[in-house]
Formats: structure tokens, sequence, C-alpha cells
């Protein structure tokens, strides 16, 4: 049977793969630049770790709950807002240089992809870097991510992040339309679960009875619209006569008489 919800594949999203960049990064940052012993780097290293594994959990969680997914996407982000806050301190506290936004490094941090789309050995031309491996996509971040300069690292990591939070706002965003448009996964499976009823009361109601040689198909429910099903009085007046029913009975009692 196939599944009402598709779960999975946040290996191949752009959000995941730049989680892993900034977890990978961030666990070197701090056995290079932080004592290992202090709070700073067990915080540091969990912020990135929450904002990857939450981007994960909440894929897994789609199957069967679209509210779970969007809380934990909305954990993942508000992780790596937190790793952001994190090197913003770091280079303030030792007075070391904050790139501009709009700096010749900051854009070239940010213009990796598209400078990789350009690369002409790359036959598929992709617009980002899902189709490459871990290694690969680090390698293409490693002049910044691997450098002796801790200010140099730092900068470029807050620039990945920021790529990363804009990334999950679109997914949070994306979520919550279709949230609003579909409903949840328990909306979908009642839904799903009245459209199979439907479909077995048509099919045991499309049905004829032949009277004078002509063929009768059930007329819809004068009260709710649904389709009809031939009964027989028990009892009353009319005991032993035939007679359209509502399908829905009990929670409509139309009827028609034949």
């Amino acid at each position: 049977m196939k599944k009402i919800r598709p779960s999975g594949g946040y290996r191949h999203t752009a959000s995941f793969q730049t989680a892993t960049i900034i977890y990978d990064a961030t666990y070197w940052f701090c056995e290079a630049f932080v004592n290992p012993r202090s709070r700073t780097t067990d915080q540091m290293v969990q912020a990135a770790r929450s904002g990857r594994q939450n981007i994960a959990e909440g894929s897994r969680a789609s199957a069967t709950s679209s509210q779970t997914e969007l809380r934990l996407v909305n954990v993942a982000r508000a992780s790596l807002e937190e790793l952001l806050l994190d090197y913003e301190d770091y280079l303030r506290h030792r007075r070391l240089p904050r790139w501009d936004m709009e700096s010749p490094e900051a854009q070239a941090v940010r213009g990796v992809p598209t400078a990789f789309k350009k690369v002409p050995s790359n036959p598929s031309n992709p617009t980002d870097l899902t189709d490459l491996t871990d290694a690969q996509r680090w390698e293409l971040y490693s002049p910044w991510l691997d450098h002796k300069d801790a200010a140099i690292r730092a900068n470029a990591l807050i620039c990945i992040i920021n790529q990363a939070n804009y990334l999950l706002d679109r997914q949070i965003a994306s979520l919550e339309a279709a949230f609003i448009e579909e409903g949840g996964y328990c909306e979908q499976l009642a839904t799903a679960r009245l459209q199979k009823r439907k479909q077995d009361q048509f099919e045991r109601t499309d049905m004829t009875i032949q009277t004078d040689q002509q063929k009768i198909k059930p007329p819809p429910c004068p009260v709710c619209g649904s389709l009809m099903s031939l009964r027989t009085a028990k009892a009353g007046t009319n005991a032993g006569q035939s007679f359209w029913g509502c399908g829905s009975y009990p929670n409509c009692k139309g009827t028609v008489k034949i």
C-alpha cells in the first residue's frame, strides 16, 4: 500500500548537507581554537549537532506528523541561530575582525555553489551542491574552513550558517503552507479513510434492481447527497417494502420511496 505521506530523503536536501558542513567545521573549530574543557565547546558542538540531527529527525517524522516535522525543523533553525551568536561572540570577545556581508571575502564564501556551477568539468551543471559527496562539498569550502586563522574560519562559518538559516526559513514556510492546504497526517488519514468508505459504499450500492425489465440505479440522498442503499422496512405500516435509505445512516436518515 502506498504511504499517505512520504518521509526521509533528508540526505539529499541542501539544508541537511549545509548543516553537515557546519557541524563538522564547528567540531574541528572548537578542537583547534576553543578550550576543550570549556562549556562553550560543548554548547557550540551540541548546537551544531542539533541543527543537523533535527532536520533528519523531522524528515523521518513527516510520515506520521507534519506538526512534529515542523517543530523539529524550527528547533534546527533555533539551534543554528544560537551557534551563529557563538561565532559572533568569539570574534567580538577576541577583538577579531568581522566580515561585512557584502565584503569580497563573504561574497566568495556565499558564492561557492554558483562558482561550482560554472566549472566546465561538471557535465550536469547543477545549481547547488546536493549531487556531491560530503568530502567533495567540504573540499569546496576547505580554503576557509581549514584555514589556520581562527577569524577566517569563524567568519566563513557565519556566512554558511546564514545560508543554512535562509534554507530552513524557506523550508519552514513551505511546511506551514502545506499544513494549511493539506492538513496534518491525522486529517489526511481520516480523509483517506472516508474516501475508502465511500468507494466501498459505491461498489456495494452500484447495483441495479429489475423493475418491469428496467434498471434502476441508486439515487443521491435528498438530504446530504450521499449514495443511497437499497433497504427493506422491518416494521411499521411499510414492513417488508423496499426503499432507498441514505448510505450515511445513522448520521443521515434521508429516504426515497421506490
